[in-house]
């Protein structure tokens, strides 16, 4: 069932009026979810090499080497033995706040294309930014290094604000080869619910940024066209599972974090209903006072300020296949997400004792962990040596 935005809005204001409402209306999944002790954990931790400010990591083919963003605007070539070497030809970004280089993704096609994908912030008119999205090809020098070329944008945020939090711009290859994107909704709130804007939703494009002749919205304009859900906060995790369907995970607001599986043109929402409250104190209604907004499958009070999201896959760890993890800044944990049916669950709860950025599945079957900050470190997550 849709609505419009005026209609969205009224009911908003209406319900956000009711006392009470800002309570959330389920315990918190974590509450249940084992914590392991550093000697009980499965798995041992190597540190590979130091950032600053890591933002995002993809593995290249030869499952050696991998490609790591920096938020200031770098991008560098890591060997899995430590070696770093830069990588030239990177678009100018606006750093600061959350703002910066984000994501990293090879194209599905890569041994072929050699196509790289990135997301940065990118500066605008009259003190604005908004994040952008653009590809180009890496060409690796016999040195150790490389360079990006033919770098060209193939998505913007419309329309770019004042502010630099809440960019989203997790990027995402689909099985069918369709583009992906999460896009924040810039910390202002009501674009989220506004389909002349790409804030605030989750989108699906071509490879080359174009629209899907079948997405939701097509008849609605060129903005709206090329979203798939919307209602969106600040989603910073997107990925599939084995069966293509699509999760995301978002920050909520004061309370709230979210992970929901994303449904052809779904609103999710926000910023009329959350299960967590405004940070001044204005409570938000709960999910379950308007159920035509989908209600996410887990939400987190206390938050765990997720990140970034995967599917494992890997035979490293068997009893982890078809888990999600999601990696936590505030939390400084790993999450895994157990999945029985409709019912989906926080499994475990990891403490690394450090924010962390980002975690990615290694070609090998490790997991591999970014450390947010200025001496963010590269973790590798094995098997214990008796359990190999």
């Amino acid at each position: 069932m849709r609505h419009s935005l005026p209609t969205l809005l009224a009911l908003g204001l209406l319900v956000a009026c009711s006392p009470g409402n800002g309570t959330p209306s389920a315990p918190p999944a974590a509450d249940s979810a084992p914590q392991h002790p550093a000697d009980q954990r499965p798995f041992v931790v190597n540190e590979i090499t130091r950032f600053d400010e890591p933002w995002a990591m993809s593995f290249l083919p030869d499952g050696r080497h991998l490609l790591v963003t920096q938020k200031r605007g770098e991008l560098k070539l890591i060997g899995l033995d430590g070696t770093s070497a830069d990588i030239t030809g990177l678009p100018e970004v606006a750093y600061g706040g959350q703002g910066g280089l984000g994501d990293v993704v090879l194209h599905p096609d890569f041994s072929r294309n050699q196509l790289v994908y990135l997301s940065y912030a990118e500066a605008g008119e009259r003190d604005t930014r908004g994040a952008a999205v653009a590809r180009a090809r890496l060409t690796v020098d016999g040195k150790g290094g490389g360079k990006l070329t033919g770098l060209e944008v193939i998505w913007r945020q419309v329309p770019k604000v004042q502010g630099d939090g809440h960019y989203g711009h997790r990027i995402a290859f689909g099985p069918d080869g369709y583009l992906w994107i999460s896009s924040g909704e810039r910390q202002k709130f009501d674009p989220a619910q506004d389909m002349a804007s790409n804030l605030g939703k989750i989108l699906r494009l071509n490879e080359d940024g174009t629209v899907p002749a079948d997405n939701p919205f097509v008849d609605e304009g060129p903005v709206a066209a090329q979203v798939w859900s919307l209602g969106h906060r600040n989603p910073l995790g997107l990925a599939f599972n084995a069966q293509g369907e699509l999760w995301e995970i978002e920050m909520g607001p004061k309370g709230g974090d979210e992970l929901n599986r994303i449904e052809r043109g779904a609103n999710y929402g926000y910023p009329i209903v959350s299960n967590g409250d405004h940070y001044d104190g204005r409570p938000i209604p709960d999910h379950d006072t308007q159920p035509q907004f989908r209600a996410p499958a887990i939400s987190w009070t206390p938050v765990i300020s997720p990140s970034s999201l995967i599917f494992y896959n890997g035979e490293r760890f068997p009893a982890w296949a078809g888990s999600a993890f999601a990696s936590g800044l505030s939390s400084q944990s790993l999450v895994r997400i157990a999945f029985d049916g409709d019912n989906t669950r926080e499994a475990e709860r990891f403490d690394i004792g450090e924010r962390i950025r980002a975690v990615a599945q290694g070609p090998d079957g490790d997991l591999y962990l970014l450390e947010d900050g200025r001496r963010g470190r590269l973790l590798r997550l094995s098997p214990p040596p008796a359990a190999e």
